[in-house]
């Protein structure tokens, strides 16, 4: 099993001794940064709906204004 060797001067930052590789251990900002992450693409999504909800009443409209929407 590799030892985690503390990165001098960063209290989060950690070294794999049989690796090399500089390992972030900051739990709380990645916990903040997938949370902004979500809020982003659920933005997305009810920007995605709104447009094709426009794109519809619309439509509805054109059939109002040409006549095709009568019964």
């Amino acid at each position: 099993m590799s030892k985690m060797i503390r990165v001098e001067g960063h209290s989060d930052l950690y070294r794999d001794d049989d690796t090399g590789a500089i390992v972030n251990c900051d739990t709380h900002s990645y916990d903040q940064y997938v949370k902004m992450r979500s809020e982003k693409q659920r933005q997305k999504n009810e920007i995605e709906q709104m447009k094709r909800d426009i794109c519809e009443i619309k439509s509805l409209l054109m059939e109002l204004v040409n006549g095709n929407g009568s019964r």
